[in-house]
């Protein structure tokens, strides 16, 4: 997924706000840094507590400390450019009647491109099959502590999902001896894993 390019709201500041609204970026940094930037989320009473002392609406409240946790999507991402190649996988691996299958790395100069396919027979009624009907449920990849990858676009139909991923520097054209993990998450914030990890070696 790509990051809207910023645009100001309005080209007036209150200049009486500069220290103040600084003093908010410290506050911030200490708090990630207090966290190791996992800070979770306030407790409901604390967000009630917090709206009547101060007089601020509690969803607006919920929303800035909300705002706060999806720092990671503004990160500056490598969009995928030059393409070179593509590498066929073709692994497959079953779980609880679902089967997951890498088919291919889409290679590029500057990055690599995975997909992971995902199908099961909705005829079937499997506890699996319905979590997958659906709740939203996410996967993140992982390759190796030098790589970094993030979900790039998903989808799917009735049997049938796919997440994209871009991995970043681009993986090895020989891919003899990689693993692909992907663990599977109940948020779009990867902190409540599900425990489904799926592992397909590519050769």
């Amino acid at each position: 997924m790509n990051q809207e390019s910023y645009e100001r709201p309005t080209d007036y500041y209150d200049n009486q706000l500069f220290t103040i609204d600084e003093q908010i970026c410290a506050l911030i940094n200490q708090r990630n840094q207090l966290s190791n930037k996992n800070p979770g989320f306030p407790p409901d009473e604390a967000l009630d507590r917090w709206a009547k002392k101060y007089g601020f609406y509690e969803a607006y409240l919920a929303s800035l400390f909300g705002m706060m946790r999806t720092e990671e999507y503004y990160k500056p991402r490598v969009e995928p450019t030059g393409f070179r190649k593509h590498i066929p996988v073709l692994k497959s691996v079953e779980v609880d009647e679902q089967f997951y299958t890498v088919t291919y790395i889409r290679q590029y100069q500057n990055a690599s491109v995975v997909q992971l396919l995902m199908d099961w027979d909705p005829r079937q009624e499997s506890n699996v099959h319905v979590r997958h009907n659906y709740t939203h449920n996410s996967f993140e990849l992982f390759v190796g502590e030098e790589y970094e990858c993030w979900i790039d676009s998903g989808g799917g139909t009735n049997g049938h999902d796919s997440c994209t991923f871009i991995v970043s520097p681009p993986l090895p054209d020989s891919i003899e001896g990689l693993d692909f993990v992907f663990k599977e998450h109940s948020d779009a914030f990867g902190e409540k894993p599900t425990g489904l990890v799926i592992t397909i070696q590519a050769k």
